[in-house]
């Protein structure tokens, strides 16, 4: 903890609650940075008071992350999402639903697998699956939700954080509970897509032809953005000997493009090589579109893996 002594009984009683205010923060804001700034800005505020005329510290800092927290969200520090429901899965829009020709008109994000301790942390109560669900919810829906829900915080406590009576929070955490009951198909679904493009990717690198046949749709479309121009491959067949540009992706590191799975590859001195992304229904690829532009990939504001 930055700026605290060892010896500081303030930092000390601090310390002792950093675990569920990083547990708070991570629930509300689905990032282990944007955590750790809300649990950081909190000691900081901590600092400032008078702890002693503190009643109840726990509850206090609570209250706390759980405001920089909301203000966070409502600031729009949070990942761009294309809900699975607003997507069209019928064949008239195989493999245009992503369309890479204005490369700064995508959302990129890295999927990140958290490490085993972070895992630890998330605890039964929530897993990686309502973290996505959540992205759904409006920032006040997610606090609510969060806080009641899986921190057993009552609803006077976080409506004060919200500005709303005791009842009216009550009300919000019940929408939240019904949007989330009602997302998780949707999530369900998105962990099967990304299964789906891992099994491509894998056959595609070991040129395994009839796994590659299995996972493509018969009428699917790869389409390739290159310095010299735009080629589009139609058919399972066709597709599935191509498979090499997609195969060497594999090695590449798992993103979500404009909330669809995708790949992005990078080159040794930290250079973008290809961006791959993939639409999926039933349970097969229906879309493939690879961007190997250097000249479109520079303009993208692509995340970096580290």
């Amino acid at each position: 903890m930055s700026g605290a002594h060892p010896a500081d009984p303030i930092a000390e009683a601090f310390e002792e609650h950093r675990a569920r205010l990083t547990a708070v923060a991570y629930r509300v804001l689905g990032s282990h940075a944007d955590a750790d700034d809300a649990v950081q800005e909190a000691w900081l505020r901590l600092s400032r008071q008078d702890a002693g005329a503190i009643d109840n510290l726990g509850g206090w800092l609570t209250t706390v992350v759980g405001r920089i927290s909301l203000d966070l969200l409502r600031s729009g520090r949070t990942r761009r999402t294309v809900p699975l429901d607003d997507r069209p899965t019928d064949l008239a829009h195989l493999g245009d639903v992503i369309d890479l020709a204005d490369p700064t008109d995508l959302a990129v994000t890295i999927d990140r697998n958290p490490a085993p301790e972070d895992l630890v942390a998330l605890g039964d109560s929530i897993g990686l699956a309502l973290l996505t669900v959540l992205d759904s919810l409006r920032p006040d829906e997610r606090l609510a939700f969060v806080l009641h829900d899986v921190f057993a915080v009552p609803h006077g406590e976080t409506g004060a954080i919200l500005g709303k009576s005791a009842d009216a929070t009550k009300m919000l955490t019940s929408r939240a509970r019904r949007k989330v009951r009602a997302a998780q198909h949707p999530a369900s679904a998105r962990r099967r897509q990304r299964e789906v493009v891992q099994a491509f990717l894998a056959a595609a690198r070991d040129g395994r032809f009839e796994q590659l046949l299995q996972v493509l749709h018969p009428e699917v479309k790869f389409t390739v953005h290159s310095p010299n121009g735009r080629f589009v491959t139609l058919g399972a067949t066709e597709v599935a000997t191509r498979a090499r540009v997609a195969g060497s992706a594999a090695r590449g590191h798992t993103v979500t493009v404009n909330g669809w799975p995708g790949v992005i590859s990078w080159s040794e001195d930290g250079t973008p090589l290809s961006l791959l992304a993939f639409t999926v229904a039933d349970g097969r690829i229906t879309g493939i579109t690879a961007l190997i532009d250097p000249a479109r990939l520079a303009l993208m504001d692509l995340p970096h893996p580290v």
